[in-house]
């Protein structure tokens, strides 16, 4: 499973939380490059139920990553 940003921002109007089947027709259903589709299909548990991204993704960057107060500086 490989991630990247621009593939994991593709989930992030999915309608969380969601089995890993209704995020893989989301992203078939919103036109998601056949990445994003590949990488869910590899996920383990069929049944198992991901509130966020960083269920699936645990090293997605959070918006806190990249912004910073420009205050302290």
């Amino acid at each position: 499973m490989y991630w990247t940003l621009e593939l994991a921002s593709k989930l992030e109007d999915a309608p969380w939380p969601a089995t890993k089947q209704e995020l893989i027709d989301y992203a078939d259903r919103s036109g998601a490059p056949m990445e994003v589709i590949e990488n869910l299909n590899e996920l383990d548990d069929e049944t198992e139920i991901y509130e966020n991204i960083e269920d699936i993704w645990p090293d997605y960057p959070s918006r806190e990553d990249f912004l910073f107060n420009e205050d302290e500086y």
